[in-house]
Formats: structure tokens, sequence, C-alpha cells
């Protein structure tokens, strides 16, 4: 049977958790960063608003609770998939000391909102997990099958074809943070450090910069590692935190204090959701 992301990212972390809850039980104060800790990924799958909360108090840290949002053909949980599914799902966060954001899935995720209604999100954040597979269609990089699904036969080709993917997404996609960063499937991951090389970072750095999108540095992953980090840090690209977390392993942040501390990341560099105009889904422009 398939994975989706979700059982996937549990079973990849599952054995991190309880260390991970022991170390992030503290107040942001402790950490030596001069900058709150903030958690942009955090989903509700299986759980309540209202159960969550009792988190970011006891861990220092705020939370942006994202839901997923994209046409019905996306396989999650919950997608919100129209302007009135979105309404219901910032109703239901109003209020909350929560930011309140959506993770967009495939490039034709705003095909069912409105410029207005997705203006009243914090942020939107997606990631390059699902790929154009050799049908054309989605296809979930993760899936145990995918070099049946995606052509991989050439590891460095399909290494060039997914940079150009990256640099579409953030150029094409009316997003503010890219989630999971540098994440790698399985065919490739083990050669992590040959793939991810300087001229490919630069590409997906320069288009993060251009087109003012974070990256997420992922501590679910443990990814973007150092020598990406240091590139996109040189060429001013603004990070964010993220645990990917679903309840109770929301906040972690162990690896993204980490790395932030090794590369002396400062306030500056840290991505806060923009002011009402100037937004990623209020500065692009619909196709």
């Amino acid at each position: 049977m398939n994975m989706t992301r979700r059982t996937f990212i549990a079973s990849a972390t599952a054995a991190c958790v309880a260390p991970c809850l022991r170390a992030e039980e503290k107040p942001a104060t402790t950490t030596g960063l001069d900058f709150p800790l903030m958690d942009f990924h955090v989903h509700l799958d299986k759980s309540t608003i209202d159960a969550v909360l009792a988190l970011p108090q006891a861990r220092g840290v705020k939370f942006g609770i994202v839901e997923h949002a994209g046409t019905k053909e996306n396989d999650y949980p919950v997608v919100l998939s129209n302007d009135a599914e979105l309404k219901g799902y910032l109703d239901m966060l109003a209020g909350k000391p929560v930011f309140r954001g959506v993770q967009a899935e495939w490039i034709d995720w705003t095909s069912g909102f409105s410029t207005q209604a997705l203006a009243k999100l914090d942020y939107v954040l997606t990631d390059t997990m699902t790929f154009p597979g050799k049908d054309g269609r989605r296809t979930k990089l993760w899936l145990k099958d995918v070099e049946s699904l995606v052509d991989m036969a050439d590891k460095q080709v399909f290494m060039d074809r997914f940079v150009d993917w990256h640099v579409k997404i953030i150029s094409e996609q009316p997003i503010d943070i890219l989630g999971n960063t540098s994440w790698l499937p399985a065919p490739l991951a083990a050669d992590y450090d040959a793939f991810w090389t300087p001229a490919r970072i630069r590409k997906v750095v320069d288009a993060a910069v251009k087109h003012r999108v974070a990256l997420e540095i992922s501590s679910s992953y443990k990814l973007p590692k150092l020598p990406f980090l240091k590139i996109a840090k040189a060429t001013g690209v603004k990070f964010s935190f993220g645990s990917n977390g679903r309840y109770p392993k929301m906040g972690l942040l162990d690896y993204s204090i980490a790395t932030a501390k090794e590369l002396g990341l400062k306030r500056s560099d840290m991505f806060v959701p923009a002011p009402d105009g100037e937004k990623a889904v209020q500065r692009w422009k619909r196709g």
C-alpha cells in the first residue's frame, strides 16, 4: 500500500520523538538566539486547535498552522479547495494565538480561490515533493515505487530537472515559504552532497531571493545541510523554521535551532509574515 506523506514523515521521525520532546520543552530565551521561535509548518491532522494550543507555551514556540490547499485530486485528510472552505478554516483559527497558513498542493492549487480570500492568510507554504511523473501527472516522490513513476535512469539528469522544478515553483507560485528545502527522493538521498552541488544550490537560492521566498530549515528532515545553508545565507535568503509536526510532535526545532546558531542567524535573517498588501498572493499576477 502506498504511503501518504503524513505516514512517511511519521515513520521517519518516530525514533527521535522522545529525546526531541525533552530537549524542546524549554522557553525560547534559553536558545541563545536573538529572535523568538516560530514553527511555521504545523498540521492539525487528527487533532484540534484547542488540543494543540497547550504546546506552544511549554515549548517556547509560536505555531503557524497550515492546512493543505488545492484541488480534491490531492489525497490528504483535509484539502481546502475553494473560498468557502478557506473561510471556514480561517474562522476556526480566528482569535487563536497562531499564524494562519496553507500548504499549497501542486501547481493548480490557486484555481479554486480568489486573491481576496487568499490574502486573509498570513502566509503560503509549499514544497517540491510532488513532481511530474512519466505521464505528466502529479507524482509523490516519497513513494516506494517512485522509479517506476518518474524517470530517474540518469540521476544527474533527474537532478537538473528537479532543480528546475524548484525554480519553477519559487518563481511561478504565490508562496512565502519553500518547505522541506533540499529534500531528495530515496534513490538520491544517500548522495545528497554529490547531487546538491554549489551551482545547483545557487540556482535555487537566487530564485528564492529574487521572488522573496523564505527557505525552511526543517527539523523533521534535518535539512538543508550546512553547505546549502551557508550559500543561502551568503545570498541574503530569509529562513523559517518548520517541524512538519502532527500532534504532539509540533514545535520540536532542535535541528533548526542548532543550525541557526552555527550559521549565526539573526532576527534580520528570519521570515516573518508580510503586512497586508505585500503578501505573495497579493504580489502575484494570475496567468
